[in-house]
């Protein structure tokens, strides 16, 4: 598995709510079939991750609610802002993830979407646990617990 993260990505959108409703415990890169105007729109900065999940049907991943918005500039021959995306892993990827999701209860959750330096768009799927309600208490907690140590040392200094 490659590294997923560099200084020469533009990030495209990024889903902050999967790290607040999930543990992410394993992470992936995949490509994804678009159509030219998808790009176009991608191009712009308009996509919306959020209440979008990946599933693993008939030996292919699908990312399912992604929202990208139609191109300003397109015509009658404009995309449907949500419809099911094909994600483009390897074959041992996908065998992996099948395995993992159907056992243990784990989901795949994209995390965020981006341009490599090439011009390709990527998508980082995480594979998640759903967290519980105390379990995100706790988290937000160590985030308050956070901030309120640096705002000690900020006002000491």
């Amino acid at each position: 598995m490659r590294r997923v993260e560099g200084p020469t990505e533009a990030v495209i959108t990024t889903n902050r709510k999967a790290y607040h409703d999930y543990l992410v415990e394993e992470k992936f890169e995949a490509g994804i079939v678009l159509t030219g105007t998808e790009v176009k729109s991608l191009r712009d900065g308009r996509a919306n991750l959020q209440d979008s999940y990946a599933s693993i049907k008939n030996g292919e991943v699908y990312l399912y609610h992604c929202h990208i918005s139609p191109y300003r500039h397109g015509n009658i021959m404009n995309h449907d802002p949500t419809r099911t995306r094909k994600l483009l892993l390897h074959r041992k990827e996908i065998d992996k993830l099948l395995g993992k999701t159907q056992q243990k209860g784990l989901t795949l959750v994209p995390l965020r979407m981006y341009f490599t330096p090439r011009g390709k768009v990527k998508v980082e799927l995480g594979l998640a646990r759903g967290k519980k309600l105390h379990d995100r208490r706790e988290s937000i907690k160590k985030r308050e617990a956070g901030r309120e140590v640096e705002r000690a040392i900020k006002a000491r200094k």
